[in-house]
């Protein structure tokens, strides 16, 4: 059964009384709930991949690589610590507060929104769920119109796993969602572009609700002299066109030091060819643009450099090949707007410093990446720089570590998740003073003696 002929209103209402009935603060209930999503997992994996296939031309490999394994391992993540995190931490108890006992408690938020994008419309959606379920919370999920083949899938599958009143889907659009962020929730969390980011933020401020912004940028690449060409090219390539570049922290831009920018970018179009082949539009392993009105979008970034790689576009299939452009100007509208896409700007550098101020003259992105084996090289570029997250030598792995908290900074993003931090996201950490009836020091009240100003000077 779907949500579809429950109003809006009602489903979030149905919601906040089950949580209030204190089921999903059991950390059994919780468990059994994450053993829930990791069922719906396992059990769909084809079902999930032929409706990512179906969206973005997803190969079954990609799909499993990126959605579907990263979904399940953060599941499992929970799963074997989420006994350790739910529990009430003691802390130390200053001087003067004592006889007493002092102490933190987790709990969970209430009912939260949760809206996916469609750029990664499996993993975006259940990622933060894991998170949510952990922490004690019910859910209403809404996932991507655009993605809408992967959106039926999971209003299909949900409903099979989870109780209505604890976990829902609302699928639909804008109106949709714009009547659930109407709601008094306890928490939105949102991935998506920035400017309906600040919609999301602007409808959520009237219930002074609180929000996890998982937004973007133009996330740049920054590549030295002192690198591996071959090995860095392929790393580069790797992270730009996956999932035809359709991801929030793919390298945006090259920053290249001048004297090998013809180096680097004849050794990322031989990864290209090794990658996908001569003609990647007959490639198993490339995707598609998600739809006509991103691909035309992407089409007119085309003119905004001389092509030296790709270029060729098929708006029937919504294909747009990896393409490099050089000789772009720093102001133009492939550098002014986050691109989204298959399409690699190239500007080159002289000096690590002309490299950071052309970082910071733009807002601060959600990743960064620093190409060199020169570590005074990375320190200037770590320490002159700010960015939700860096990956040194690498591109788009520093995210799939639970260890380490994802999000963004200024314009890239509000909060963080992964791991531990998912759950931290999703919890309210209360905090609790308990003192006996016994020791009670009248000094503390009026009328006050002149002993007590002595004492709280050396105190």
């Amino acid at each position: 059964m779907t949500n579809r002929n429950m109003p809006i209103p009602g489903l979030v209402e149905s919601q906040k009384n089950f949580f209030y009935s204190g089921k999903t603060k059991s950390v059994g209930f919780r468990l059994y709930q994450l053993e829930q999503l990791k069922l719906l997992i396992t059990e769909n994996r084809d079902l999930v991949s032929k409706a990512l296939k179906e969206d973005l031309n997803k190969s079954e490999a990609e799909a499993n690589l990126t959605e579907i394994r990263e979904t399940l391992r953060e599941t499992r993540y929970a799963l074997n610590r989420l006994k350790k995190w739910a529990k009430t931490q003691a802390v130390s108890t200053p001087f003067l507060l004592k006889p007493g006992t002092s102490y933190i408690k987790p709990e969970p938020l209430g009912t939260v929104l949760i809206i996916s994008p469609w750029n990664y419309p499996f993993s975006l959606l259940f990622m933060p769920l894991v998170g949510a379920i952990a922490a004690g919370n019910t859910a209403v999920l809404k996932p991507s119109e655009i993605a809408s083949a992967t959106s039926r899938v999971i209003e299909e599958l949900v409903p099979q796993y989870f109780e209505r009143e604890c976990i829902s889907v609302v699928p639909g659009g804008v109106e949709e969602t714009s009547t659930l962020l109407e709601q008094p929730l306890d928490h939105v969390f949102f991935t998506g572009s920035e400017k309906v980011g600040k919609i999301v933020m602007n409808a959520a401020s009237k219930h002074l609700t609180p929000v996890t912004l998982e937004l973007g940028g133009k996330s740049p690449c920054i590549v030295d002299k002192k690198v591996d060409v071959k090995i860095a090219a392929k790393r580069i390539a790797w992270g730009k066109f996956l999932n035809a570049g359709q991801t929030c922290v793919a390298p945006d831009y090259l920053l290249v030091r001048e004297e090998i920018k013809d180096t680097i970018i004849s050794a990322i179009r031989e990864q290209i060819n090794r990658f996908y082949g001569n003609d990647p539009e007959l490639s198993q392993s490339y995707c598609r643009i998600i739809n006509q009105s991103h691909f035309h979008r992407l089409e007119a970034l085309l003119e905004d450099g001389n092509i030296v790689c790709g270029g060729d576009t098929d708006a029937e299939q919504r294909y747009i090949p990896p393409t490099i452009l050089d000789n772009v100007n720093p102001e133009s509208n492939v550098m002014s707007e986050e691109i989204f896409g298959p399409i690699l700007p190239v500007i080159s550098f002289k000096t690590v410093q002309e490299a950071v101020e052309l970082v910071n003259d733009k807002p601060k992105p959600l990743a960064l990446y620093v190409f060199s084996e020169d570590k005074e090289f990375q320190d200037l570029v770590l320490e002159n720089t700010s960015s939700g997250g860096v990956c040194i030598n690498d591109t788009i792995l520093q995210i799939t570590s639970p260890e380490l908290p994802f999000g963004g900074v200024g314009n890239s993003g509000i909060g963080n998740y992964h791991g531990k931090s998912s759950f931290d996201t999703f919890s309210h950490y209360k905090s609790i003073l308990k003192k006996p009836f016994k020791l009670d020091l009248f000094l503390r009240y009026p009328p006050f003696k002149s002993i007590l100003n002595k004492i709280s000077k050396i105190v």
